[in-house]
């Protein structure tokens, strides 16, 4: 049996929407939360891991009825968030909706929380202004046709 706060070696074997299952030497199942599997944000499962994919797993929790929660992220907690993905067959996924409030341009290295609100300050300046902008010269125009 396995015991919390083990490192072991496991396959994963199923991916859903909340998390991957992972059977470990025994031929006993954890299963990933989500959450645990990567330390940046995971919206899509499929983007870090694959079925039949070996990973190192940590046991956090087996409760009383044998069901055992596992953490990816935590098992190798010296990559702090350089986490390889890998590589995807097919075309790339769209996302749902568009982040209006990032720019095109795409940073790789990290931003503070003040760079970010400076960001989304400036973002949003400029959309009010655009917004004004538009909103105004329709009233000009109207106004300027009933004289």
């Amino acid at each position: 049996m396995v015991e919390v706060g083990e490192i072991l070696e496991g396959k994963v074997t199923g991916l859903t929407g909340f998390g991957a299952f992972v059977t470990l030497p025994g031929n006993v199942t954890g299963m990933v939360h989500i959450s645990e599997v990567s330390q940046s944000y995971v919206n899509d499962i499929h983007d870090f891991l694959q079925e039949n994919q070996m990973v190192k797993v940590k046991v956090l929790d087996v409760t009383p009825e044998g069901k055992i929660s596992l953490s990816i992220k935590k098992a190798n907690p010296s990559a702090e968030g350089k986490q390889e993905r890998p590589k995807r067959n097919g075309p790339p996924r769209q996302k749902s909706t568009p982040n209006v409030w990032r720019g095109s341009e795409r940073r790789e290295e990290p931003r503070s929380f003040e760079d970010m609100m400076a960001r989304f300050k400036q973002v949003s300046d400029e959309k009010i202004s655009d917004l004004k902008r538009a909103t105004d010269g329709g009233r000009r125009s109207s106004y300027s046709k009933k004289r």
